[in-house]
C-alpha cells in the first residue's frame, strides 16, 4: 500500500518533465499589436467617398471585423507551407500541417481564415485579425506571417504561439 503513493508521485514526476512543446526555439513569439492611437472615423459623416459594396464577398462571422476593402497578403507569403514535409507530398489528404495562402484567405487543414478590417502588410510580412471559420465554429485571432526566404514564421496571440513552416515546391 505505501508503494501506490511513490508510484503515482513517480508518474506525476515523469509527466512533469515532458519536453513537448508547439512553439520552436527560434520562432518570434512575440505578435505585434495593432496601433491604437488612430482617431476613430466619425459615425455621423457617412462612408467614405471611395467606399464600395463587394457582391460576392464572402460571409463573415457574427461579431467579425469586415475584411478591409484591399487587404491583400503580399505575393511574398503566398503558396503552399508545409511544417513537415509529408506536409508538401501528402497524396492522401492528410496533410494536417499545410497552410496555403492566397491574396485573400488563409486555408489550413480544416478551417480558413480571411483578413479583418486592420490587418497590415509590406513585402514579406501581415499581420492584423483574422476571421477564421471550420469545422461549425468561428472566431478572430491576431496573426502576424513573417516570411524569410524559403521560411515562414505565423505567430498568433490569445493564446499566443508560434509555429514555423518551410515552404513547398
Amino acid at each position: 500500500m505505501k508503494r501506490f503513493p511513490v508510484f503515482i508521485a513517480a508518474v506525476l514526476i515523469l509527466a512533469a518533465c515532458e519536453g513537448r512543446n508547439p512553439v520552436a526555439n527560434g520562432a518570434n513569439d512575440v505578435a505585434g499589436l495593432p496601433d491604437i492611437a488612430t482617431n476613430a472615423p466619425d459615425p455621423e459623416s457617412g462612408p467614405p467617398e471611395n467606399a464600395s459594396a463587394a457582391a460576392d464577398a464572402a460571409p463573415i462571422p457574427a461579431g467579425a471585423d469586415p475584411p478591409a476593402p484591399g487587404a491583400r497578403i503580399p505575393a511574398a507569403l503566398q503558396g503552399r507551407w508545409g511544417m513537415v514535409p509529408g506536409d508538401c507530398t501528402s497524396t492522401r489528404g492528410d496533410a494536417k500541417g499545410l497552410l496555403t495562402i492566397s491574396a485573400d484567405q488563409l486555408r489550413f487543414y480544416e478551417s480558413r481564415a480571411v483578413p479583418g478590417s486592420d490587418v497590415e502588410g509590406d513585402g514579406n510580412s501581415v499581420r492584423g485579425t483574422f476571421n477564421f471559420t471550420g469545422e461549425g465554429q468561428e472566431w478572430t485571432r491576431f496573426v502576424t506571417l513573417r516570411a524569410e526566404g524559403n521560411r515562414l514564421t505565423r505567430t498568433e496571440s490569445n493564446p499566443t504561439a508560434s509555429y514555423n513552416y518551410v515552404k513547398c515546391a
